[in-house]
């Protein structure tokens, strides 16, 4: 895939995963170091930049600058001033912005400082995306998160006060401690800060967070949070006020003022089949079609690029029915997907390719179906990830409910 010349009009992405953070979220399941020293991070830096490098010699760049550029963690507002800006400068030498539509930089409140925002703000960051998770003190410890409630106002009206174009806020429904009440109070302070842009995710337990494996030290069976159906309430709860103050719902877990200005560009060109570029430990690419992932160790990761060696791990190429169907799936959480895009882009017609998921899922009033839109109801896309298992081949679903 990388030696082949792209499909014309396929737009180019850049992901960096920066995996340094103060101390590990109890319910984090990311690849994240909270050991590093400076020095290792400056080497993990240089590491990233002369992966870019072998990237941009390849055939599939075929002349592309990126689109859209997406810093994630980790934290990346963890490393210094001085580190980022010698980290961005590297980048922009080897494939410029200047087309760039959107540049994306996640930040933990507890880690913002004036001089470190006016420093991501004069780099081109066209979106701060603050990790709040919870506005509750002892919530926000009993999960292991770095930061306290007093910071996030902090951070937040200090990126204000210096114009960045836009700030999105995550929440987390479902995070250990959460209850009725505190969720109403973390929307009324949403929306009482009003952000450009609003992220909210539904708690996930995964084998490799330290709530499971204390879960599994103590025999407990089941995780100590709020049930799937209470954090879909809470969703529903944190949608209809937002829509109350004037925000748009696009998408399973986003809402945002203004739909035509607002936008999260890397999803939407991601979930269109977009090629992207995963720099860093363990990270995601997928171009021309094929999907792969770095290497998952840090220090594997660093030598082999110190080599001249890119750090794939491995790799895998979807045939063209199932690239069809990971895109319907990924469009589904949009809440709309249009029938004609899938007739003109793969020649095949999901209405017919999924007949019979769709009637079910119709005959549920969890969605509705026409020749120009598949649209869900609010219960639909709040439940999306359960319903597009209907939708997987025949031998990925039993892999999926396994």
């Amino acid at each position: 895939a990388l030696e082949r010349q792209p499909a014309p009009g396929t737009p180019l992405g850049v992901y960096l995963h920066i995996p340094f953070c103060r101390k590990r979220c109890t319910f984090c399941y990311f690849k994240v170091y909270t050991d590093k020293n400076a020095s290792e991070i400056e080497s993990y830096l240089e590491a990233a930049l002369a992966e870019l490098k072998l990237f941009a010699e390849k055939p599939f760049i075929g002349g592309r600058n990126p689109k859209f550029i997406y810093f994630g963690g980790g934290t990346p507002s963890y490393i210094s001033s001085d580190q980022l800006r010698h980290l961005v400068t590297g980048m922009k030498k080897l494939l410029p912005w200047d087309e760039a539509e959107e540049v994306a930089f996640e930040c933990e409140p507890g880690t913002i400082t004036p001089a470190k925002l006016n420093a991501i703000k004069e780099l081109g960051i066209t979106r701060l995306s603050l990790g709040v998770e919870n506005f509750d003190e002892g919530i926000l410890r009993a999960n292991g998160r770095a930061h306290g409630a007093r910071e996030i106002p902090r951070a937040y009206e200090y990126a204000r006060s210096i114009g960045f174009p836009q700030i999105n806020v995550d929440l987390i429904a479902g995070m250990v401690g959460e209850t009725d009440e505190n969720w109403r109070e973390n929307v009324r302070q949403l929306i009482a800060m009003s952000p450009e842009m609003v992220t909210i995710y539904q708690m996930e337990i995964p084998v490799n967070t330290v709530i499971f494996k204390e879960m599994k030290a103590s025999g407990q069976i089941v995780a100590p949070v709020a049930t799937w159906r209470t954090k879909r309430e809470w969703v529903r709860y944190a949608f209809a006020e937002l829509e109350k103050a004037g925000y748009t719902v696009t998408s399973t877990t986003t809402a945002v003022k203004n739909p035509e200005k607002n936008r999260f560009l890397y999803r939407e060109f991601l979930w269109r089949g977009a090629d992207m570029i995963g720099l860093g430990v363990a990270s995601f690419s997928h171009v021309g079609g094929t999907h792969f992932q770095n290497d998952s160790e840090f220090e594997t990761y660093v030598t082999k690029l110190a080599q001249g060696v890119l750090p794939i791990h491995r790799a895998l190429t979807p045939t063209h029915e199932e690239r069809m169907i990971r895109e319907f799936i990924l469009q589904m959480k949009f809440g709309s997907v249009q029938p004609q895009y899938f007739r003109e882009k793969f020649a095949m017609d999901p209405l017919t390719q999924f007949a019979q998921p769709l009637e079910n899922l119709r005959q549920q009033g969890l969605l509705t179906v026409s020749e120009q839109e598949v649209r869900l109801s609010r219960e639909g896309l709040l439940r999306v990830d359960e319903l597009i298992h209907d939708f997987f081949l025949p031998q990925h679903r039993e892999v999926a409910l396994a």
